[in-house]
């Protein structure tokens, strides 16, 4: 029999998850203050949580949520006259940089994510911090989710987070959009930060797991919220392009146990036909209409690969094409690498290694293991074994998770047999 409460409960938790962004958004663009609107927020979906299973969902549930939490957050400030009016100081602040929302057009929450993004993705605000305030106030995770998600202590998140919230009280970050003259420095914060919480998903820094696939799809999830907000910005579809056509291959990208699975031996069929698509679909919009972006360009790579039937099919011609573009709008060692790896399958391993052998001094690839990972793999394609061997020693010493060390470690006894 099914317990329909736990099914409610369910559904609850469901709604607070796609609400959760944009209630706390509503709420911080009323009453000025981060913490005052999260506690708020937790007291409406407590309050959700015991009367919907029992009276049923209302027909707004974000509305719901919005006025309960508001009548919580009146009652809070009615009771401490102080913390009122530093609240009135910054509402009045913060009414005098723009106006206030109306509805949307079902009555329900006006939708202010958008700075939300903005203020968790300030410059002002440490890097560290970033990803960690907008996974824990636009994707609704607790701290400790939070923690376990950067992989760190619980009372080391905490910190982070109070860190930053104080950050933004003791600066004035605005809450809202930047103007149009702002928007093109201050947007690629935004998107950088959504890509490095992808990117830790895709391949996690440490653990045990090659993949953290929640992280990954938060990531996905931002970058549709964005693109609905800023439907004309083309690096916010390349960005959300590049996510999905990359997030495509992840039932392919581990074995069974967890195991590393390259991108030579993934089964192809076990690929996200409707997300490549939809990829492909935002890869022509950011490449429509101007010069393209980073994004787009990175996201035009992935379309390549995910077209290719098999890696000895791959165009990797116009890889290394694009490669050229991308490392113009961004000379970063990083991309020179991964130019390099397609320079070696365009024209052989020995071109590739002399690429890799030019940016043997970058210090930004010090501890970054794929770069000896790339040199082993090229080193044993052309029989130089036992440099291959040390290189791969040497990328087994930093490998972030078991998966790839594992995987090392098989190459490794495969060319020392």
């Amino acid at each position: 029999m099914r317990d329909e409460r736990a099914d409610g409960v369910a559904f609850v938790e469901a709604v607070f998850r796609e609400e959760h962004g944009r209630l706390l958004a509503a709420l911080v663009r009323r009453f000025g203050d981060l913490d005052l609107a999260e506690e708020v927020a937790s007291e409406a979906i407590e309050a959700a949580l015991a009367r919907w299973p029992v009276d049923g969902v209302p027909p707004k549930p974000g509305a719901w949520l919005m006025t309960t939490a508001r009548r919580r957050a009146v009652d809070r400030l009615r009771r401490d006259q102080a913390f009122a009016a530093r609240l009135a100081v910054l509402r009045v602040e913060a009414e005098r940089a723009e106006p206030a929302p109306a509805p949307d057009a079902d009555g329900g929450l006006p939708d202010e994510r958008l700075q939300l993004f903005f203020t968790c993705a300030h410059p002002a605000l440490a890097a560290e911090d970033r990803g960690a305030l907008m996974l824990r106030c636009l994707a609704g995770l607790s701290t400790p989710e939070v923690a376990r998600a950067f992989l760190v202590p619980a009372e080391t998140m905490a910190k982070r987070i109070t860190r930053a919230k104080k950050k933004i009280r003791a600066a004035r970050i605005p809450f809202r959009v930047p103007g149009a003259d702002e928007l093109p420095g201050r947007l690629p914060g935004v998107l950088q930060v959504v890509y490095s919480i992808f990117t830790e998903g895709y391949v996690a820094s440490s653990g045990p797991r090659l993949q953290r696939l929640d992280l990954a799809e938060e990531a996905v999830r931002f970058g549709r919220i964005l693109r609905r907000l800023l439907p004309a910005e083309r690096e916010v579809a390349g960005l959300l392009g590049l996510m999905l056509l990359v997030h495509a291959r992840r039932d392919a990208r581990s074995g069974p146990d967890g195991e590393v699975v390259l991108l030579e031996e993934q089964d192809r069929a076990r690929w996200d036909r409707g997300m490549i698509a939809e990829g492909r679909d935002l890869v022509a919009v950011a490449l429509t209409g101007g010069p393209p972006g980073p994004y787009g360009v990175e996201a035009a790579i992935a379309a390549l690969h995910d077209e290719s039937v098999s890696l000895d099919t791959t165009d990797w011609p116009q890889i290394v094409a694009l490669y050229d573009v991308l490392l113009a709008l961004v000379p970063s060692p990083i991309v020179a690498l991964n130019r390099a790896v397609a320079v070696a399958m365009r024209d052989g391993p020995e071109a590739g290694l002399a690429l890799l052998d030019e940016l043997a001094g970058e210090p930004r690839l010090r501890g970054y293991h794929p770069y000896p990972a790339a040199r082993a793999d090229l080193l044993s394609r052309v029989g130089r074994f036992s440099e291959a061997a040390a290189a791969y020693r040497q990328a087994l010493e930093l490998a972030g998770t078991e998966p790839e060390r594992a995987h090392l470690r098989r190459r490794l006894d495969a060319i020392e047999d």
